[in-house]
Parts: structure tokens; C-alpha cells; sequence
């Protein structure tokens, strides 16, 4: 009788798991990791600059309007471009003058989630802070503040757009970087199939991308750093990519030894249209981030104790790069256009 009991009992349990969505092959674990990828209820915004629907549309005609270029060729969309998941699908950044910058463009996807010093080396205490340098570097937009706050001053539009995003008229330095990071942290990532199948849709990706999950979770342990909702845990580490004077956040904290080498924690959001990859653009596809996960980087007293050999084989590479594919949205959500809302937007 007890092997009846025993069978039965199985059998339930068999069933359970399907009901769940665990295939023979699911880590046991899975369950668990997916409730830590469930959506945020609403966009954060800080509260020295909240949310307002007149200082997103405001910051929306900033960021695609050449006056804030010194010779009206460039916008931060040249660099920053919706199609190409808010980046630019260049190894590295484009000068004015068509040179490389030293970093690749970082993109804008949940920047709303990115707490902490922001840039690649973090050389940016807010994102209100990021907007100045670009603009005025001559370089890339080559406009002294002074001259873009002129220009949109004498601007009768602009004039009247800063009116009514703020309490007065006055346009200012700190204004038009408020504005500017307001429209950004309404760049959200829209829903995948991977957040139809957190959701509960189990048909939402295949058996393949769930495979990569578990590794992407437990053995590959790539969601030590690349976790929660965003893929990011808003820090720095040298995941053994760059050489020589490419030092990253180490040149802004020159005596730790764990710094020297790291960059911050990209999001996976949309990872499949923002090749190349790294701070360098060095790698040129997904699966060459993963052949250098696999492989472990440069071994140095600086790599992040989470980078290792992982020896992962041909299927679970494949495995991990179907599972990427997932984060991906079939249509990107169109900010050129949409309407802002008068309460602050969900994600």
C-alpha cells in the first residue's frame, strides 16, 4: 500500500510541475527567480524633480532638436536613436567630426532604475547631470551652456514650453536638464515574451529560453550582476574587458583595487538591437559575450570574484543566447509621438 501512496504522490507532484510550467529538465529554483523579474508598478522619479506632463513634452523637443548643437547638425538623439534601443550601433560614440569617442553609447532603456553614479566609469552623480557634457563638449554638440541658454530664450516656442513646465518662464541650466531627464525616464522598456511568461504565460518562449534561464540564474550566474526587472544591479565590475589606460570607474577612485577596470552594469533590455557590446564595443555579437562569460576575461586582481571559467557547453550557450532573445520587444514603443499622461506613467 505505502508504494501506492508513495506513486500517487508523485504523480501529483508530476502535475504540480506542469501546472507550473517546469518541464523534467526546470531547475527546481525556478519558481523563485521568476518572482524576483515581476514589473515595478510606476516609473520613479526623484522628488527634486517630479513628473509633469508639460516638462516630459518640453524635454521630448530638447532631445530631438538640433538648436542644442553648436552648428545645428547633431541632437541627443544622433547618438541616442530609438530604432537601435536608444544607442547608436557603433563600437564607439561618433565626434562631430566622425572620430570615436573613448566609450560606446550607453543606452537610455529604464534609465528611470538606474540609481547611483551613471556614464560607464560613473562620472555622472544624476542623470539631471548627464546632459551637460555632451552639449557643451566641443567634440560632440559644441555648444557653450551660456549659448544654448540664449538660444532658447529668443525662442518664442521655447519661451512659452518652459512657462508652462515650470513656475515662471525663467530658462535656466537646471531647467533644461530637468526637463531633458524627465522625458528620458519615460524611456521604458516595453513588454517581451519574456515578461509574458513572468506574468504566468507559459507558451510565451520555448523550452530553449527556459533553459537559459536557469542558467542565466543559477549555474552561468550571470543574474549576480545583470538582475531584478531592469538586468542591472546599477554597480561597476571588471568583468575582465578593458586594457591599458581604459581603466573605468578606477579613474574616479584610483586607490581600490576592485574599481580599477570596471564599468557599470549595462540592462539586458533589448539587447539584441544594441550590438556591439561592452563599454567598447569589442564584442561584436551575443555570442561572443557569451564565448567571453564563458572563457572568464582577464585574470587580475580586479576581476569581479563573479567571473569565472564556466564551461558551458555548445547547448547551453545556445540555450543562454534563446533566452536572450526573449528580452526583446517585437515593436518598440514609439516616443516621438505618444501623448503624456497627467499622472506619472507605468512602466
Amino acid at each position: 500500500m505505502a508504494w501506492k501512496v508513495g506513486a500517487g504522490i508523485a504523480v501529483l507532484l508530476g502535475l504540480v510541475g506542469v501546472a507550473a510550467g517546469l518541464g523534467s529538465d526546470a531547475d527546481p529554483r525556478r519558481a523563485g527567480w521568476r518572482e524576483a523579474y515581476r514589473p515595478p508598478a510606476e516609473i520613479p522619479f526623484p522628488s527634486e524633480n517630479p513628473y509633469s506632463a508639460a516638462k516630459a513634452e518640453l524635454g521630448r523637443r530638447l532631445f530631438f532638436d538640433p538648436i542644442l548643437s553648436g552648428d545645428g547638425t547633431r541632437t541627443c538623439a544622433t547618438c541616442h536613436l530609438p530604432d537601435l534601443g536608444w544607442g547608436d550601433g557603433r563600437a564607439r560614440a561618433a565626434t562631430r567630426m566622425q572620430g570615436d569617442m573613448d566609450l560606446r553609447t550607453p543606452t537610455l532603456i529604464n534609465v528611470a532604475w538606474q540609481d547611483g553614479p551613471m556614464g560607464w566609469d560613473g562620472k555622472f552623480p544624476t542623470l539631471e547631470s548627464v546632459a551637460a557634457m555632451p552639449m557643451t563638449s566641443p567634440s560632440n554638440m559644441n555648444l557653450p551652456m551660456a549659448d544654448a541658454l540664449a538660444r532658447l530664450s529668443a525662442d518664442a516656442r521655447y519661451a512659452s514650453a518652459f512657462a508652462s513646465a515650470f513656475d515662471d518662464p525663467a530658462i535656466t541650466r537646471e531647467r533644461l536638464e530637468a526637463a531633458l531627464a524627465t522625458f528620458e525616464r519615460l524611456i521604458v522598456a516595453g513588454t517581451t515574451p519574456f515578461d509574458r511568461w513572468i506574468a504566468g504565460d507559459e507558451a510565451a518562449i520555448g523550452a530553449s529560453a527556459k533553459r537559459g534561464f536557469d542558467l542565466f540564474n543559477g549555474r552561468a550566474d550571470c543574474a549576480s550582476c545583470h538582475s531584478g526587472w531592469s538586468f542591472t544591479d546599477n554597480s561597476f565590475h571588471d568583468i575582465g574587458v578593458g586594457t591599458g589606460a581604459d581603466i573605468g570607474r578606477g579613474r574616479f577612485k584610483p586607490t581600490s583595487v576592485a574599481l580599477r577596470y570596471a564599468f557599470k552594469t549595462p540592462t539586458l533590455r533589448e539587447i539584441g538591437r544594441r550590438a556591439p557590446y561592452m563599454h567598447d564595443g569589442s564584442a561584436p555579437t551575443l555570442e561572443a559575450v557569451i564565448d567571453l562569460y564563458n572563457r572568464g576575461g582577464i585574470d587580475r586582481p580586479s576581476r569581479s570574484r563573479a567571473i569565472k571559467p564556466l564551461h558551458l557547453s555548445a547547448t547551453e550557450r545556445a540555450d543562454l543566447l534563446a533566452f536572450l532573445g526573449t528580452l526583446a520587444t517585437e515593436r518598440s514603443r514609439d516616443l516621438t509621438t505618444a501623448s503624456f499622461t497627467a499622472a506619472v506613467p507605468a512602466p
